[in-house]
């Protein structure tokens, strides 16, 4: 593992200016890392531990980049809480709860830290490994995917004022009863983003917009731009999408065999709702308990497919949630 050695660990741990902090949990993790919790910790080279992590970003007092891995969920909990809220709180985790030093950042970071040399990665001699960079999302594929799908829980309610739900066909009118779509094409390298008839590309870094912060120093973090792009809705009368039809399938299979740990994540909606948001190879499903769904996928770059609620969809949602990991 990069950055585990105690040279690594002291010089991270060596006046380090935190900039940001994100979980690292079955429940909550930067899903631009992976479409499941044992493949985040893979990209960072971590084992899947039940508890999970916190990570905090900062630079060291030579402007070098580490993201210091702690298993002191609970302290990274209540600092992101308090930034959220807008109150000044010191994150400085117990040496005793450092599981590794990592050279570089996962994630892109904008802030950098007061008076110290502008963010660069730590001396080779030092990091003891390559550093972690953020994955790129200047062009379409799973982390742009992923990031859209993040977009859309974020904003939902902002998504679905997008939609008309006179677009999807009726009850039997699509093969699977349920897979009633309605989407546009957008240029490839952005993820959706809300306008159009039913929607158009383009997004922001959600995860990072929902996770970064930054210390009373440094001020909050901004999340990464990727771009915008613009497509126009259609609806699909036909027999049904090809591609909403297989991650349906796919995702009721998760009912009969469980995927990774944290493939299927429900957190909080208004009223007795429940946000889903579901990530299989290729695809991504983000829906309500007592709405519709949308469906993106690695081989429609900037399409968002809304799937009506049909006969199926209710009682699929309803069994995803059941088995969904929640946050604690």
């Amino acid at each position: 593992m990069a950055g585990t050695d105690e040279e690594a660990v002291a010089a991270a741990d060596d006046a380090l200016y935190v900039l940001t902090a994100v979980l690292l949990t079955p429940a909550k993790f930067p899903s631009v890392l992976g479409d499941d919790y044992p493949e985040a910790c893979g990209a960072l080279g971590l084992a899947p531990l039940a508890d999970g992590y916190g990570l905090v970003l900062g630079q060291d007092g030579d402007g070098a980049r580490w993201t210091v891995v702690i298993d002191d969920v609970s302290l990274v909990a209540v600092a992101i809480a308090s930034w959220d809220c807008g109150m000044e709180y010191d994150l400085s985790p117990d040496e005793r709860t450092v599981v590794a030093a990592l050279p570089g950042w996962p994630l892109a970071v904008a802030v950098a830290a007061p008076n110290v040399p502008a963010p660069h990665d730590p001396d080779p001699e030092i990091a003891d490994g390559p550093p972690l960079t953020p994955p790129d999302t200047s062009v379409w594929g799973p982390a742009q995917r992923r990031l859209g799908a993040d977009e859309i829980a974020l904003q939902w309610a902002i998504w679905r004022e997008q939609i008309d739900d006179t677009e999807f066909a009726q009850p039997g009118g699509a093969a699977s009863g349920d897979a009633d779509a309605a989407g546009s094409t957008a240029e490839p390298g952005g993820a959706p983003e809300p306008g159009g008839t039913s929607r158009a590309g383009g997004t922001e870094d959600a995860a990072e917009a929902e996770d970064t912060h930054a210390d009373a120093d440094s001020g909050p973090g901004e999340s990464e731009s990727s771009g915008e792009h613009s497509g126009s809705g259609q609806a699909d009368k036909q027999s049904g999408h090809s591609g909403i039809l297989r991650v349906l399938a796919e995702a009721r299979a998760y009912v009969e065999s469980p995927p990774p740990l944290g493939r299927v994540r429900s957190s909080f909606a208004p009223g007795d709702a429940r946000t889903l948001r579901a990530d299989g190879p290729g695809w991504s499903l983000v829906a309500r308990t007592d709405d519709i769904a949308f469906v993106l996928l690695d081989d429609e770059p900037g399409e968002v497919l809304p799937v009506g609620r049909g006969p199926e969809l209710p009682g699929l949602l309803e069994a995803l949630d059941k088995m969904a990991v929640r946050p604690l």
